[in-house]
């Protein structure tokens, strides 16, 4: 029963929980479990790197902390009480988020002896309404990549699917928990795409609210103009069903959105007769700069997942809705070098904080000074990519070139805004209310293959990071398999607070998605299990 527990969903779970025909200790037991079966040795400093046969999803598992919980919620449910709407669901919480008590550590060196004194406001949401936390999971450093290969705790998560290919990310091991079983629900943290990519590799659901919707207080930043907070899960319900919950107002973070919070489950199966979804011929290829021509050069979707799109638009369209082709969405092949300057420059603005003085690393060293102190606690501290966002931020932002690039930048992500506001426009040529697309260029690809190469890894969030320049909501979904078996994710993206319509529309395609022979496949990790 233990194992059949870990694979089902958080609603399907929670109302057994409340039925009373499951308890919230077995539901975290079957998913402490799962873990114990698949996941094999947490990350640490210093680890190895070449563990292919596991998950490795988690740098933290609270176990205690999480039987408590459970225990908690029975006793509640045991007096007559409703714990709340997620009462007993196993759920895990990327390690870019502060949690009381518990080790935070940004997957950073510079963070491997923090221990947070409060708790982010999604992840205290998410335990007010009933929800066990199960630990922490590994990430990027920082959040910095997609591929979840440039975290400092070793072995980094791998894919369910298939081990020797990357998770994505950095939210890398939230998709990888959740596809595994290792929780019903995970907490992660988009910027660029870094929910959606890795849901997209993972075969899971995974969503970027609009800006502001999801409060950011206790999220370790990267981007702050950029990072988003939203929910990795199994299915549509189970994201909405979560998006209830951390979504809101919060008078701890003044860019959290006053906006009123629907249910965004009430509306699931109303289906997507009359709505108007479009296909963008510029979501269709990457483009990049090739350095030895020194021009714009694109290449064409490849063929499987170009297709994926092409059939979830005929299954949107066979279930009422309008497609509408040809949208021109002309700057999202600037999203990429944008998010390059736009990233970096805030990144090298919140790392500043991590000096070794207040908390976290601090150099055994004796330093000369002030200024050595910080030299050496930061080249101890901080790998590669933070390194490089440092000194690029630096560098684009300096007064001698902050016109030439910031500013451009900035120019260029208000362009990007304006193509999502001419496809939404109600009195516009398209009247939008989603638009269609690939979430990835590519399937996961083999782990070693991108990493190092900063260029290459960051246009694998091509498709995703207009959104997070525009601050849209977005959704991806499983879409198939390819024909090596691997999961292919399509994105839908709307205009702002449009997250009830997103997940009415991804409802709608797993619903008619619902008995094809893909679904009832199973990652590779859980063979025998």
């Amino acid at each position: 029963m233990s194992a059949h527990l870990a694979d089902l969903s958080a609603h399907q779970l929670a109302e057994l929980i409340r039925k009373k025909e499951v308890s919230a200790v077995e539901a975290t037991e079957a998913a402490l479990e799962r873990i114990r079966a698949v996941d094999g040795e947490p990350g640490r400093l210093d680890g190895p790197r070449d563990e292919v046969e596991k998950v490795h999803a988690f740098i933290t598992v609270s176990e205690e902390q999480a039987r408590a919980q459970a225990q908690a919620v029975d006793a509640r449910l045991a007096k007559g009480e409703v714990p709340g709407p997620l009462a007993g669901v196993p759920y895990t919480v990327k390690d870019i988020f502060a949690v009381k008590d518990v080790l935070s550590t940004a997957a950073s060196r510079i963070l491997s002896n923090f221990v947070a004194p409060y708790t982010a406001t999604p992840v205290a949401r998410m335990n007010a309404a009933g929800a066990v936390m199960l630990g922490k999971v590994n990430l990027d450093e920082f959040t910095y990549g997609s591929s979840n290969e440039s975290s400092a705790y070793q072995p980094a998560p791998r894919n369910p699917w298939d081990p020797t290919r990357v998770p994505g990310g950095s939210s890398g091991g939230s998709a990888a928990a959740v596809a595994a079983g290792e929780g019903a629900l995970s907490l992660g943290t988009d910027t660029a795409g870094s929910i959606r990519q890795p849901a997209a590799f993972c075969g899971v659901v995974g969503m970027k609210p609009t800006y502001g919707r999801v409060s950011r207080y206790g999220l370790i930043a990267f981007g702050s103009s950029l990072d988003c907070p939203g929910p990795v899960a199994r299915t549509v319900r189970d994201a909405a069903m979560m998006l209830n919950v951390i979504a809101g107002p919060d008078a701890h973070d003044s860019t959290a959105a006053a906006t009123p919070v629907p249910d965004y489950t009430a509306g699931l199966e109303e289906g997507v007769k009359g709505m108007r979804i479009g296909l963008s011929p510029d979501y269709d290829k990457i483009t990049f700069f090739n350095h030895e021509t020194g021009e714009m050069e694109s290449q064409p979707l490849p063929k499987e997942i170009a297709d994926a799109v092409l059939r979830a638009a005929d299954k949107l369209s066979d279930a009422g809705a309008r497609i509408v082709e040809g949208v021109p969405m002309a700057h999202t092949r600037y999203g990429i070098p944008a998010y390059f300057v736009i990233s970096r420059v805030e990144a090298a603005s919140n790392l500043h904080r991590f000096d070794g003085v207040k908390y976290g690393h601090r150099t055994a060293l004796k330093p000369k000074d002030l200024r050595d102190l910080y030299r050496k606690t930061r080249a101890e501290g901080f790998g590669p990519q933070p390194k490089l966002r440092i000194l690029m931020g630096m560098y684009v932002s300096a007064a001698q070139y902050s016109e030439q690039y910031y500013r451009r930048a900035l120019q260029v992500r208000s362009l990007i805004r304006g193509d999502f506001d001419a496809a939404f426009d109600g009195n516009g040529a398209h009247k939008l209310d989603a638009l269609l697309t690939a979430t990835t260029p590519t399937p996961a690809f083999p782990v070693g293959d991108v990493y190092g190469d900063s260029v290459l890894m960051q246009y694998a969030d091509q498709l995703t990071v207009p959104a997070n320049h525009a601050g849209v909501p977005a959704i991806s979904l499983p879409a198939g398999l390819d024909s090596a078996r691997l999961p292919i994710g399509v994105q839908l993206i709307g205009p702002d607070f449009s997250e009830a319509t997103l997940l009415r529309a991804a409802r709608a395609f797993e619903a008619a998605t619902e008995g094809e022979a893909w679904r009832a496949e199973r990652p590779a990790v859980l063979a025998g299990v």
